[in-house]
């Protein structure tokens, strides 16, 4: 199970991808860039939108090549077929240092993201879902610094998320058609994962396998970790770049898991010795399959 490089491309904070089942394409944002990148693995062709204003996470819908977009201060709409992009309702207007962070579709159709602090350690970031009503609704979960590692269980009655910062992962009831959340626990503590030799990773960005199984990319610490429902890490899988940031699975069998990274804060000694570091890697996880990424505006509860 050894990860390799899917293209030559390097992001500076590669993040939030997702595999298209329709088009059969990968699609990820490069945060700091304001760039969507699509990725073609049975051809290798790469396409990229530049967009006016970073955008932190996106959502899939419907209609081949038109997503949602979580811009840094907006919702939006953007059909990459024309080139045009439909702001939909601001995020935090009046929330000084916030931007639009982590976000997935819900198994009920609704785009849920979070946001984060980009001014300080201040936990002023919140959860929010995006419906296909067009109503913004904030959701009754603790203010973070940093949101991330936001997925669904298969049955969607299960959000996982977490504030990056502090190193652990939380998981609550979820109701897809109300929005309201309860029984808010820690899920994973990554605190408990130090071991002894340096491994200070972060929980970023999440995705749901077929077992209902939670997966996430460590920043800085060089590994996937896939964790049973009830919380037990089942596998570290290791990542040839220090910082993995996102990772979903994808392929005709979505048998094969793809991960962004990112070369952000990263020094010029680091970088030389981190070689991969901004990458989208590749690797075939045997007898795990994923699911098929929920859709914004249909309701998607696997079986």
């Amino acid at each position: 199970m050894k990860a390799t490089t899917l293209s030559d491309l390097r992001c500076t904070l590669g993040e939030g991808i997702v595999w298209d089942d329709a088009l059969r394409v990968l699609w990820w944002t490069d945060i700091q860039e304001s760039l969507l990148w699509q990725h073609d693995p049975a051809t290798g062709q790469e396409r990229q939108w530049p967009l006016p204003q970073r955008m932190g996470s996106f959502v899939l819908t419907d209609e081949p090549g038109v997503l949602i977009l979580g811009l840094a201060k907006n919702v939006a709409r953007f059909d990459t077929r024309t080139g045009t992009l439909t702001l939909l309702a601001p995020v935090e207007p009046d929330v000084a240092g916030t931007r639009v962070n982590d976000g997935r579709a819900d198994r009920s159709g609704n785009y849920v993201f979070g946001t984060m602090h980009e001014g300080g350690p201040e936990p002023a970031g919140s959860f929010y879902r995006f419906t296909p009503l067009g109503v913004l609704q904030r959701l009754a979960l603790p203010n973070v610094t940093v949101a991330n590692s936001i997925a669904f269980s298969p049955e969607g009655t299960t959000m996982y998320w977490c504030d990056t910062h502090s190193r652990r992962i939380h998981a609550c009831d979820y109701d897809g058609q109300s929005g309201a959340t309860g029984h808010v626990r820690v899920f994973a503590d990554l605190r408990d994962a130090d071991d002894g030799v340096g491994h200070k990773g972060s929980p970023d960005g999440s995705t749901v396998d077929a077992e209902g199984c939670l997966w996430n990319a460590e920043w800085g610490g060089n590994r996937l970790t896939r964790y049973a429902p009830d919380g037990r890490v089942l596998v570290h899988l290791a990542v040839p770049a220090s910082q993995p940031s996102c990772l979903a699975f994808g392929g005709a069998g979505l048998d094969t898991l793809y991960v962004t990274s990112a070369r952000e804060g990263l020094s010029a000694r680091r970088l030389a010795e981190d070689v991969n570091a901004g990458a989208v890697f590749q690797l075939t996880v045997p007898n795990v399959r994923g699911l098929p990424e929920a859709r914004f505006g249909h309701a998607h509860v696997a079986a």
